[in-house]
């Protein structure tokens, strides 16, 4: 299986918490990146988090300060912590990974991402 697998998604009011968890599926060593989009209906699909293999993160300003990536290597699971959620963050999130980034690629746009999952769908109500 290469597409990743999202889970973890919901709903929650307006200062929540949740986690999201992506099941990889394809290992790559060597220069790579990870990160997690997000597409709200009639958006364009935004890179929100990244990481690549020197443990570098970015994050959109958007949710800088609230949400945090990280990944559990022997798992090959990618996780993403978000706080303080705002209804502005509901959206369907997605997780990819792809070699020969880094992170900030991942907030450069989608294009560069090959696989991408059924997503899991975060909802923030006020």
């Amino acid at each position: 299986q290469v597409q990743p697998v999202e889970s973890g998604g919901g709903s929650v009011e307006t200062g929540g918490s949740l986690t999201l968890s992506c099941a990889l599926g394809r290992v790559i060593y060597g220069v790579y990146c990870m990160g997690w989009f997000r597409q709200a209906p009639g958006q364009e699909r935004e890179g929100v988090a990244g990481i690549d293999s020197d443990g570098a993160t970015r994050y959109a300003d958007s949710v800088n300060g609230r949400f945090t990536v990280w990944r559990d290597s022997a798992k090959n699971t990618l996780y993403l912590e978000m706080n303080s959620l705002k209804p502005e963050d509901s959206a369907m999130y997605y997780c990819v990974q792809e070699r020969g980034c880094s992170s900030r690629m991942v907030l450069d746009g989608p294009g560069r991402f090959r696989y991408w999952g059924q997503g899991t769908q975060v909802t923030v109500s006020s």
